[in-house]
């Protein structure tokens, strides 16, 4: 039975994985469509077409592989005379266009985040109610009552900004911002208690305890924007890690990793029943689709970003490139894309052989 429920989470995890890059992809039919361009395939899935029907001007179809979709669009990547053709349609509707991908990922993110924390009865704050035995946190100024705003220059929002900032924090030296009766107070550098992690590493132990909140209709909606806010943070972060060298290839994962994780979250949650596994899953759903939205927005060659540029040059200089040498820097960039996703993939599969 414990192997059923593995491989049916695993199943779970690759459609709601496809389901994002396809929520990506609709994102552009739908502002294509609201902007008078020319649509000629909205495909669900990847590969060989399995069957499809014409709607009007459009062809859709459902292909083999569950892994997201396509918006074939009049126009977007060779000149075209059709007035309806992407190319042939103002800047602005073509930015809106080319933008609602990444915005649809992370809506997705916060329609996902609400099914997450709707069947919690309370919720963490960032407040402290007490402290344990010997804490570091209290010594060094902290009182019950005091609200952490800000450790190490990260600020914090909510429990999520607490976690990964103490996770990025040097557990040697720890400063922290906390607001009591209205004013904000620096509390003095301390070194926190810390624990070893698996690959040896070590990193703070809390020493204090948060006041929970209880959960609220209004509560849950305010909860879910400032989580999905704090998610879209963290991966602004980490690709400031990466690109600082903070960060190594170990800390990234490809669709191999990705599988793994998420296989390793069923699992997990399978040891509290079959519904917590779900809502590991959905969870897992919610970082890949807000890191998905926020890197295909990001100004590099064959992602959404990397569009918005050229469009943003042609607002400017009322010039648009010519379309065969974008289509050269955007081919080219996705030749790289590949290539470090075949790295990424064999680093996750050497990760995994050898533990």
């Amino acid at each position: 039975m414990q192997i059923l429920y593995t491989a049916l989470l695993i199943i779970i995890g690759i459609l709601l994985f496809g389901f994002v890059v396809f929520f990506h992809e609709l994102g552009h039919f739908l502002m294509a469509k609201l902007s008078g361009i020319r649509v000629n395939e909205f495909a669900v899935g990847m590969g060989p077409k399995l069957f499809g029907f014409q709607r009007g001007e459009t062809q859709y179809a459902l292909r083999l592989f569950p892994i997201g979709g396509f918006c074939a669009m009049e126009g977007e990547d060779e000149e075209s005379s059709d007035e309806r053709a992407f190319g042939n349609k103002p800047v602005w509707r073509r930015f809106l266009v080319v933008v609602a991908g990444g915005i649809f990922n992370i809506i997705l993110g916060f329609i996902l985040m609400i099914l997450v924390l709707a069947p919690q009865e309370t919720f963490a704050t960032t407040t402290f109610s007490k402290f344990t035995e010997n804490s570091a946190t209290e010594a060094a100024g902290a009182r019950a009552g005091d609200r952490i705003v800000e450790i190490n220059g990260y600020a914090v929002y909510t429990d999520r900004d607490l976690s990964f900032a103490m996770a990025l924090a040097d557990p040697k030296a720890v400063h922290m911002t906390v607001e009591r009766d209205g004013v904000r107070v620096e509390l003095n550098e301390f070194a926190m208690h810390t624990r070893v992690l698996e690959d040896g590493s070590e990193a703070p132990a809390l020493d204090f305890y948060v006041m929970p909140e209880q959960r609220s209709f209004s509560g849950v909606l305010r909860r879910a924007g400032t989580d999905t806010f704090s998610m879209a943070r963290m991966v602004v972060e980490s690709l400031k890690g990466l690109l600082t060298g903070r960060f190594g290839l170990n800390e990234i994962a490809g669709p191999v990793g990705t599988a793994q994780a998420i296989s390793q979250a069923a699992g997990a949650g399978l040891s509290q029943g079959f519904g917590q596994a779900v809502s590991n899953i959905v969870f897992m759903m919610i970082m890949i689709t807000v890191n998905l939205g926020i890197i295909n927005l990001l100004p590099l060659p064959a992602l959404d970003g990397g569009r918005l540029l050229f469009l943003i040059w042609e607002g400017v200089t009322r010039r648009p490139v010519p379309a065969k040498y974008e289509g050269y820097v955007h081919a080219a960039g996705f030749m790289l894309l590949i290539g470090l996703m075949v790295l990424i993939t064999f680093h996750d599969i050497w990760r995994i052989v050898t533990g």
